[in-house]
């Protein structure tokens, strides 16, 4: 053999052959046949690859999400980026966050990717049937490749946009379901299993940020509402505020962010009425009489005990006829056990209902402003008894030492013995008399004016018969002598007292003009179940041409409450009234004639 310029060349070889290998021909050339297994390894190690770098793409955007949820702290700003992220996070075309109710349906539905337009169109808001509501039922995740084809769905409404894929997880707060995340129309044509386990973690993720959501906002308005507590104590113990229930009812309704707050207060066995109300709703609302039964504050204010509701319906089949809403807070205003009142707070139908915290927060306010109501109160009722206190030792000054001594000389005046003849004296006399007759009656004025209105429509049965007795004193040459027998205050009704004090008055001026009398007596006569006024005299006995008007009058007067009035002559001197009627048994019941 021998060695050649390109290399070896055993013998008995042609030279064509070193020739060929010369040539270009002289390339490797491997055979056209399956891929070995090493391509395959290396095409599939360059798949995962892939893979892995695209999973890791998503759960950095699954980590930059759930940082930008967890910073925030606005809990409607915490729900709308849920939604956000989920359809961005999974290539979805459609996103929503349902949060359900404490009865389990829809409260709220925060959607993405629906124009407004669209949710125009549908109006109303998904209320949790079909597929939405099997995931409220069972809340657990939910993948379809196709939505309409699977016999739990409840189709879709009018102007609905078509959605065939659906992916949906539960978001849970605490280990309760708090709502659901939905996301429909995967951009590649179907959700995976890895897209369920993102949506699934963030969904985990959610439930965190709604929680410290959910928990700051309530500190705040724990601290909003201590504040309020603190200023209304403090205002309704000073002499500032002139509308109590007023100022209560304005700073619920801000707190509360309700629409109608009004306070509701006893109108009689079965009825209640708004004292007064604030918010958007509150015009007209002042003075509205609705009766107790079956209402959310009747319920309140004869439990004594918070009321809340998602409406203010009257039951659950009946509505409200005087005025409708949706969420309603009743709270009783109470102290020391007593009931006076309740506050009532609503929100419109379809606004966010009330929860238990909004419940106990109110509660709280109430039981303070309560007390604070109450010290008010005791505090103005104490001056103004202490006022009155003054106002009725001047009244009785006057009365007792001042129209006395008035009414004593008046009466030193016309019992002077002036001769016939001595006209001039005797005018002035009269003149005199005259003056003090008006000064008598201009101080009894200001008497009645140093008491205050109240006082006077409160003013007993007893007094005024007294006071009309000494008014007619001037008649008599011995005041008219009184008895009381019985109960009077107690037993007659407000509506009888005037009669009594006509009664009265009439009776007193008939023996005045016309009996000569030296001593008459008036007797005052209640029982449980009659009235009777007595008038004797021991005077000159009945006129034989009499005017018989007054005497009319007062039997007018007895027909008229169904009794009795007859007026005769004493057997030795004299004469004798006698007026009696019923009384009612009741309060509520009338008398005779008011019933026919």
């Amino acid at each position: 053999m021998r060695f050649g310029s390109r290399g070896y060349i055993p013998d008995g070889r042609r030279r064509r052959s070193v020739d060929t290998v010369n040539n270009d021909d002289e390339r490797i050339h491997f055979p056209d046949a399956p891929k070995t297994d090493l391509d395959e390894a290396i095409s599939a190690l360059l798949t995962t690859a892939q893979r892995v770098v695209s999973a890791q793409g998503r759960l950095r955007s699954l980590l930059d999400a759930s940082q930008a949820i967890v910073q925030l702290t606005d809990l409607p700003a915490v729900l709308r980026r849920i939604a956000e992220v989920a359809l961005e996070l999974v290539d979805a075309k459609y996103s929503a966050l349902g949060v359900l109710d404490s009865e389990g349906g829809l409260e709220q539905f925060i959607h993405v990717g629906m124009s407004a337009k669209d949710a125009a169109t549908i109006g109303h808001l998904p209320r949790g049937h079909g597929i939405l509501g099997v995931l409220i039922d069972d809340p657990n995740p939910i993948r379809l490749e196709h939505l309409g084809s699977d016999p739990r769905s409840a189709g879709f409404p009018l102007g609905h946009p078509e959605m065939d894929t659906f992916l949906g997880v539960p978001i849970r707060v605490r280990g309760e379901v708090y709502g659901n995340i939905y996301v429909t129309e995967h951009v590649a044509g179907g959700f995976s299993e890895e897209d369920q386990e993102l949506l699934s973690a963030l969904a985990a993720t959610a439930g965190i940020a709604i929680d410290n959501a959910r928990l700051l906002d309530e500190a705040h308005r724990r601290e909003r509402w201590s504040a309020a507590t603190a200023e209304v104590s403090s205002a309704l113990l000073s002499d500032e505020v002139q509308d109590s229930l007023g100022l209560i009812a304005d700073r619920v309704a801000v707190l509360s962010e309700a629409d109608l707050v009004s306070v509701v207060l006893q109108d009689g066995p079965e009825s209640l009425f708004v004292r007064t109300s604030r918010g958007p709703l509150a015009g007209g609302v002042d003075g509205l009489v609705f009766p107790s039964q079956g209402t959310i504050s009747g319920t309140a204010m004869e439990s004594g005990q918070p009321v809340l509701a998602d409406s203010n319906a009257m039951t659950d089949s009946t509505s409200n006829p005087w005025i409708e809403l949706g969420p309603t807070m009743a709270i009783p205003l109470a102290e020391s056990g007593h009931v006076h009142g309740v506050l009532a707070v609503s929100r419109t139908m379809g606004r966010p209902r009330f929860t238990a915290a909004d419940l106990g927060m109110a509660t709280n306010f109430a039981t303070q402003a309560s007390v604070a109501l109450v010290l008010a109160q005791g505090r103005e009722d104490k001056t103004r008894v202490a006022l009155l206190e003054e106002r009725g030792r001047i009244a009785r000054d006057l009365h007792d030492h001042v129209i006395q001594r008035l009414f004593g000389a008046g009466l030193g005046l016309q019992s002077l013995n002036i001769a016939p003849n001595d006209r001039n004296t005797r005018a002035g006399i009269s003149t005199a008399i005259a003056a003090l007759d008006a000064s008598i009656a201009e101080i009894r004025t200001a008497i009645f004016a140093l008491v205050s209105p109240d006082a006077r429509e409160r003013s007993s049965l007893r007094h005024r018969i007294i006071d009309a007795v000494s008014d007619a004193s001037s008649g008599f040459a011995d005041s008219p002598h009184v008895i009381f027998s019985g109960p009077l205050d107690l037993l007659v009704p407000e509506g009888l007292s005037a009669d009594v004090l006509a009664v009265v008055r009439e009776s007193l001026a008939n023996v005045a003009k016309h009996a000569n009398a030296k001593e008459t007596m008036l007797s005052v006569d209640v029982t449980e179940h009659e009235l009777t006024i007595e008038v004797t005299d021991d005077g000159d006995g009945l006129p034989r041409n009499r005017r018989a008007s007054g005497t009319r009058n007062m039997e007018a007067r007895a027909i008229k409450h169904g009794g009795e009035f007859w007026l005769r002559a004493r057997e030795s001197e004299g004469t004798r009234l006698h007026w009696r009627v019923p009384l009612p048994r009741d309060e509520g019941e009338k008398w005779p004639s008011e019933s026919s």
